[in-house]
């Protein structure tokens, strides 16, 4: 362990913080954390410690669902230029215009947007249970859903429902991994599992040739990040396609040396994901900066729309 690592880690110690990073975090910040993980789940996990401060080694509208699910805790975020381009792709005022243009429609947002949209939202969902979350809405109902439009697309398959509205947003670094990228690696590793997160461009070609021919895409997986990294430990497979951020790779492989993870495209790298380093954890503990706080009133409609998901999740 570095020097540096050692004092991030005696200064939690002495703070009584708890440091947790996401999937796609620079490996050596997960090696710091106290806990690797998804977006919603690192909230959740933020919610029930008992320590002091949180530090969030992630992007913005993540610290800002920390602390709209653990008011009473410090949230800070080593570096609030760390934001989101999916998130970005949606505002507050532009989802009021498109409620105002449906009006009846019940609005699900992924939590990968900003907490001014969740307080617009009717329900959040994850990747992993868009689905569940909408086939629990009554199907008579419009829905809007934003603001991920392979996410969206994804889910309007699954469920059969011609009554989804999609909000035309992407991340830029998803919908980077295209169809080709997908039949290129799979022809270079006819006997690698496909995992394959919903929001990548080649998602939905997946979806539709699964859809048509089921038999020539064997061992394909759509999962959110944590369901990757089960699949992986689960699996008797020794190769894996792997189409996400490239960062998941470093937590795949440590749990799995035995195994081989090869990335669909290696250019898929969030440089919002990559702009928190140890430099920056140290100093967010030692000035405690920067701290997201979201306004009680936005934070208490935001947690409806969370709460909803959770009772039906």
């Amino acid at each position: 362990m570095s020097e540096l690592a050692e004092e991030i880690l005696a200064l939690k110690k002495q703070k009584n913080a708890f440091i947790i990073a996401h999937n796609y975090e620079r490996p050596e910040v997960q090696d710091i954390a106290d806990f690797v993980g998804d977006s919603l789940g690192l909230s959740q996990k933020a919610a029930a410690t008992d320590a002091d401060i949180i530090v969030f080694c992630g992007v913005h509208f993540m610290a800002e669902t920390a602390s709209i699910l653990a008011p009473d805790k410090k949230v800070l975020i080593p570096d609030l230029n760390a934001g989101c381009s999916l998130a970005a792709t949606i505002t507050a005022d532009q989802l009021v215009k498109w409620k105002a243009e449906n009006p009846g429609a019940v609005v699900v947002s992924y939590v990968n947007t900003t907490a001014d949209v969740k307080a617009e939202t009717d329900y959040c969902c994850t990747s992993s249970n868009a689905v569940k979350v909408v086939n629990a809405i009554p199907p008579e109902r419009d829905i809007l859903f934003c603001p991920d439009m392979f996410l969206g697309a994804y889910v309007k398959r699954e469920t059969g429902r011609d009554n989804i509205k999609i909000w035309a947003g992407e991340c830029h670094v998803h919908a980077g991994i295209r169809p080709e990228d997908m039949e290129a690696k799979r022809a270079e590793h006819r006997d690698a599992e496909f995992l394959i997160h919903p929001e990548c461009g080649c998602a939905s070609a997946a979806m539709f040739n699964m859809s048509c021919n089921p038999a020539a895409y064997p061992d394909t997986y759509i999962l959110s990040t944590e369901g990757m990294v089960r699949r992986a430990q689960e699996s008797n497979r020794r190769e894996f396609l792997v189409a996400t951020e490239t960062g998941i790779l470093h937590r795949m492989r440590k749990f799995n040396p035995g195994k081989t993870f090869i990335p669909v495209n290696e250019r898929a790298v969030c440089q919002f994901m990559k702009m928190i380093t140890l430099e920056k954890v140290l100093r967010a503990l030692r000035e405690e900066v920067f701290e997201v706080k979201v306004p009680r009133e936005t934070a208490d409609r935001a947690r409806k729309a969370i709460q909803r998901m959770v009772e039906i999740c």
